[in-house]
């Protein structure tokens, strides 16, 4: 597969001329080896989600399926992640750079990192939640990338001051606004996402200026903003406002490569903007995805369920997050198995999923089409008529 090339700035990372596109790690399981493999076989920044990886793995899911073992569930998500990065590697063949997103919420957040360092990724990308200690858990990794996800000048602030101490430095932050963003967002109720400060043209103005209170140089540390990009102009803006690159999930989670099944991509690409809904996840932060039957039957019970919150036994007999809504109680939360919603709509399954989606309308609309035309319509604003990529390789 051929590297695509731009005349936009690239994005430079540990030491990697990039194209300045970044594809979103999502999971459970959306965003797995071929999908990550693939982008960054074109020269971006590829992201595997680490959670529940073993999902992709027919050996993995005959052990644990019906298991309660807790233990065993967790190391055969280790071994997946393993299996899952070195595919990746494999596909990209030494081009562009393959990440893996995990979640700082999840309790199993620190061995994700270490397995993923250990396995060969080239970063390590981490979101919901500050992820202070990370520089620690991947000293002696120094080649691996570190890659906050943050989504306001704030808390970037508070993790460089926190890191500088340690004497390190994030490879590049990913700036993530809230109001646009699929899945889990970074603020802290859902009145709250879509506050002024969040707004690109602030965020990215205000951590520049962070950059420079602290005697960093703006180049030392890439930006990459993320959230309801869909079209060249777009990323033309957002590097102009001080960006080196731009991080997209839904429309690279529809693409032909992307890992998860094709029902999970329609309802993705054929939902209107009514059908987006923002509500309280079981993490305890708001989140964003598309009113399925499952999500508008609770969310038509979610005030009753909240009221009867309190805590409970895992029925599925692991503790995927540190904090759970529905396991301990937490009247705030959400009061779902979120695990398991995210696996039925990784599996197509349209009526029992949970199924994350932005805000905003995607590049193609509803078509499906491959990464390669993706990527080069965000780097070019061209369109290639559908199909065209397949008719000139054959």
């Amino acid at each position: 597969m051929a590297v695509l090339q731009t005349e936009l700035k690239p994005l430079h990372i540990k030491g990697r001329r990039l194209l300045p596109i970044v594809q979103g790690g999502m999971g459970v399981g959306v965003s797995a080896h071929r999908l990550a493999g693939s982008v960054a076989a074109l020269g971006a920044v590829g992201t595997i989600s680490s959670v529940d990886l073993r999902r992709h793995h027919p050996d993995l899911m005959a052990q644990t399926g019906k298991s309660r073992d807790k233990s065993l569930i967790d190391n055969a998500n280790l071994v997946a992640l393993d299996r899952e990065v070195k595919a990746a590697l494999q596909l990209a063949g030494g081009q562009g750079m393959v990440g893996v997103n995990i979640m700082r919420a999840v309790a199993e957040y620190a061995a994700y990192v270490r397995q993923a360092c250990e396995s060969g990724a080239q970063a390590v990308v981490v979101g919901a939640g500050l992820p202070l200690d990370l520089p620690e858990l991947t000293a002696e990794h120094p080649g691996v990338a570190l890659m906050p996800i943050l989504s306001d000048a704030r808390g970037v602030a508070l993790v460089l001051k926190k890191w500088m101490r340690k004497n390190r430095l994030p490879d590049a932050i990913v700036i993530e606004n809230p109001k646009h963003a699929a899945g889990h967002l970074g603020a802290a109720r859902i009145e709250d996402v879509d506050q002024p400060h969040f707004a690109f043209p602030v965020v990215l103005e205000s951590t520049l200026q962070v950059l420079h209170e602290l005697g960093l140089e703006r180049e030392k540390i890439p930006l990459i903003a993320a959230g309801g990009v869909n079209s060249h102009e777009q990323v033309r803006g957002l590097l102009d406002l001080g960006a080196s690159a731009v991080q997209l999930g839904t429309a690279f989670a529809i693409t032909e490569e992307g890992d998860a099944h094709s029902n999970f991509k329609k309802v993705l690409a054929e939902a209107k903007p009514e059908d987006i809904v923002t509500f309280m996840s079981v993490a305890g932060l708001p989140a964003r995805g598309v009113r399925t039957p499952w999500l508008a039957n609770y969310l038509d019970k979610e005030e009753k369920l909240q009221r009867k919150a309190g805590p409970k036994e895992c029925t599925v007999g692991f503790d995927c997050l540190h904090q759970c809504g529905l396991r301990d109680g937490i009247a705030k939360a959400g009061q779902f198995c979120i695990d398991t919603r995210l696996a039925f709509a990784l599996e197509g399954d349209v009526k029992r999923g949970l199924f994350f989606r932005g805000s905003e309308r995607l590049p193609f609309g509803s078509e499906i089409r491959p990464v390669r035309e993706l990527i080069e319509f965000l780097l070019t604003g061209e369109v290639s008529p559908a199909g065209a990529w397949e008719r000139a390789a054959a």
